[in-house]
């Protein structure tokens, strides 16, 4: 075999010292472009939260009557129906409304088909509807219509709803002080890292949450709690920021 001469040794060597010396250059000159087209950036979550108590009741209840002629039910539901006034009158209630009359064929169950059943009866019945700013007592009255029932009116009151009015104006100032506490939590980050925060790049709000107080439950579309009367809003912002 032929040994390279000299010459053609060197002028190898070269070449291959060249291209080595131009892939660490692009190297050199990749990280570098990625250096500074890379935004120096730090992404938190920021979030706030309050204790709040409904400013609003809502509450609902049913009377019905039931006998074999329409008639006969309806000028007994018309009495039940003063009682329950006179009931409502007595505990402060000016603003109930009542529902129209609901009226319901009673039908003999037999082998036959319900609707070729003959009717045996009616049952009537109404629900009143009561929105105060009074929770406390209005929460009352569930307690209170025993009395009612003691005096023949078959009286059902419903699952009462707590309604928080102030949740729209909470909402703007709290997206305010969780912008704030991601601020914090992204100035604490970057001081352990040597770094500084300049400016608020990016806010996303996250989902706003009215939860029962003390629960942990969350939804991923948010909640807007209506069975207890205390409760938690908690506000979340997703923030970017510029660091250097």
């Amino acid at each position: 075999m032929t040994n390279p001469s000299r010459p053609q040794l060197f002028g190898l060597l070269a070449g291959i010292f060249l291209a080595g010396g131009l892939v660490l250059a692009s190297m050199v000159v990749t990280r570098a472009w990625l250096k500074v087209a890379e935004p120096q950036t730090i992404s938190v979550t920021g979030s706030s939260r309050r204790t709040v108590h409904s400013d609003l009741i809502i509450w609902r209840a049913g009377f019905s009557t039931e006998a074999a002629s329409l008639l006969e039910a309806q000028n007994t539901l018309k009495v039940n129906r003063v009682k329950v006034g006179a009931f409502l009158a007595t505990q402060g209630v000016t603003n109930a409304i009542v529902s129209s009359i609901a009226i319901t064929p009673l039908k003999h169950r037999g082998g036959a088909g319900e609707s070729d059943s003959p009717t045996t009866g009616y049952r009537l019945s109404q629900t009143i509807e009561i929105r105060s700013p009074e929770v406390a007592r209005t929460l009352g009255l569930d307690q209170a219509s025993m009395a009612l029932v003691e005096d023949g009116v078959a009286f059902v009151p419903t699952t009462p709803q707590f309604v928080y009015t102030g949740a729209a104006d909470a909402k703007i100032e709290m997206l305010a002080e969780a912008t704030r506490d991601a601020r914090q939590r992204a100035d604490q980050i970057a001081r352990e890292g040597g770094r500084r925060v300049k400016e608020l790049r990016s806010a996303r709000m996250g989902v706003f949450q009215i939860t029962p107080l003390h629960s942990s439950e969350v939804s991923w579309d948010g909640m807007n709690d209506t069975t207890a009367p205390d409760k938690t809003i908690t506000s979340v912002v997703n923030a970017q920021f510029t660091i250097e």
